[in-house]
């Protein structure tokens, strides 16, 4: 499997596990007493769908700037 479809195949199960991460943090709030710390587990899985989403979303303009580079010196 190539890098881009590494990336793209760990940006889905990522969303994957946030949203399960955002599900059972809701239902642990909804406790009678809520253990405050669970409010943060969605962080990890949302910071790293940032980072593979930004890579997703600048890979069409690396391709034109790469392109554009090679037709340059062609």
């Amino acid at each position: 499997m190539s890098g881009n479809k590494w990336v793209r195949q760990l940006h889905r199960w990522l969303s994957i596990a946030f949203t399960v991460t955002v599900i059972v943090t809701f239902v642990a709030l909804a406790q009678e007493e809520p253990a405050v710390w669970v409010s943060y587990t969605p962080l990890l899985p949302l910071a790293l769908l940032l980072l593979t989403g930004l890579y997703l979303f600048a890979l069409p303009y690396l391709a034109k700037w790469r392109g554009r580079r090679a037709a340059g010196q062609g």
